[in-house]
């Protein structure tokens, strides 16, 4: 007779068993998106470095030797802007050019011609700085805001770049005349470049073709050297850079519909050249790319199993979308995880998150709830649970 009720149990829990493996199966297949096949290749460039990040999320999207610490050159110029916007001074404030500052007038390229005792507002240096890449115009207003000192606000740059993350990033000036000592990355640059962007005076700037400054007396007119706001009509800005050496670098922006991208080009063998790779990258990253949905609010993405009991199971759905730029080859995963399940949970409880990772990069999460509310197990739920478990390990050890 104990045989004959043994065999029973067993029957009844291998069916049990059985179903419980058809859930797991399911939930696995319900919870993650079927591989897709790699990207595409990116544009073949001539240049050192290269980066493309979406503007809207910050994530990088392309490049070749993104992390390469390379010369800056007036790209740096995008740092001293961004700490002197977010150290707040007042843009109407009055500066007075310094006999340092005049010292790069006509010993360096890139300068306006400010001379000694002038007296230009904020305002008019970020132009200055931004538009032709001033030399005299940064170190005026990095003595200023380094409460008298160029030393103080290079230190100032290099804890922006520490709180940003620019583990790639060191500045030795405020406008990187010195290629040993300051150096960034193609993907620092345009995680940079998104901070700068914040600030709407910035955004103005990057994207001004040509502008006049004013000292006390005089009144100076400049010009952008970014030629792609003139050439190219979804460019925004944001910084062209020429190293000593000859190499030249780009930090542009370009926005079109609702997509926008920065490209940073480093290295390139020429200013022609990094006009043209800046193009390339950023147009084939207009036909390439766009924002999808990958996690849709209120669809189910894991089915996650009842306390005690076998076989059941309650459907979990995404309270939020996720979106995120793809490609038609990109590889879309959804990784739906669950903490163990309370004894019981009402409609709409949350009891996990689905994460969203787009060419193994995590883009974006939501969490889930319950789709219905669930009782606590009865104690014949309980007991019959712990039948089950005997049995499956019976089951092991016939079979083992």
């Amino acid at each position: 007779m104990t045989l004959t009720v043994l065999m029973f149990v067993l029957v009844l829990a291998a069916g049990a068993v059985r179903g419980n493996w058809a859930g797991a199966e399911k939930i696995s297949q319900g919870g993650q998106a079927a591989p897709s096949a790699a990207p595409s290749d990116p544009p073949d460039l001539e240049v050192q470095a290269w980066a493309l990040v979406d503007i809207e999320s910050g994530w990088y999207l392309a490049g070749e030797n993104p992390d390469e610490p390379l010369p800056t050159a007036s790209t740096a110029n995008v740092m001293t802007a961004l700490v002197v916007l977010e150290e707040g001074v007042d843009l109407d404030e009055e500066v007075t050019v310094s006999e340092e500052a005049e010292s790069y007038v006509g010993t360096i390229y890139s300068n306006v011609g400010l001379i000694w005792g002038e007296r230009l507002t904020v305002r008019d240096l970020l132009t200055a700085i931004l538009i032709p890449s001033g030399t005299d115009a940064t170190y005026a207003l990095a003595g200023h805001v380094g409460d008298g000192s160029v030393e103080n606000f290079v230190e100032m740059m290099n804890q922006e770049a520490s709180e940003l993350g620019l583990t790639n990033t060191r500045f030795e000036d405020p406008a990187g005349l010195d290629t040993t000592g300051n150096y960034s990355s193609a993907r620092d640059l345009a995680t940079l470049a998104r901070e700068a962007l914040e600030y709407p005076l910035f955004v103005e700037l990057v994207g001004t073709s040509d502008a006049t400054i004013s000292t006390q007396n005089r009144e100076i007119e400049i010009f952008n050297t970014n030629e792609l706001l003139n050439t190219y009509p979804p460019a925004t800005g944001v910084k062209t850079g020429t190293t000593p050496q000859g190499d030249a670098n780009l930090v542009s922006s370009a926005e079109a519909g609702d997509q926008s991208y920065i490209a940073v080009v480093l290295g390139a063998e020429d200013s022609e050249e990094r006009f043209r790779a800046s193009k390339a990258i950023l147009e084939d990253a207009f036909t390439r790319y766009e924002s999808k949905t990958l996690v849709s609010q209120d669809e189910v993405y894991e089915e996650a199993a009842l306390p005690y009991r076998r076989g059941e199971f309650v459907e979990l759905a995404a309270t939020e979308d996720v979106s995120a730029v793809v490609d038609d080859r990109s590889e879309v995963e959804r990784r739906a995880t669950t903490e163990e399940l309370p004894p019981s949970a009402s409609a709409g409880e949350e009891l996990g998150e689905v994460e969203v990772l787009v060419d193994g990069q995590s883009v974006g999460s939501s969490p889930l709830v319950a789709q219905e509310g669930y009782e606590e197990a009865s104690l014949w739920d309980r007991a019959w649970y712990a039948v089950e478990g005997l049995a499956e390990r019976a089951w092991a050890w016939l079979l083992g």
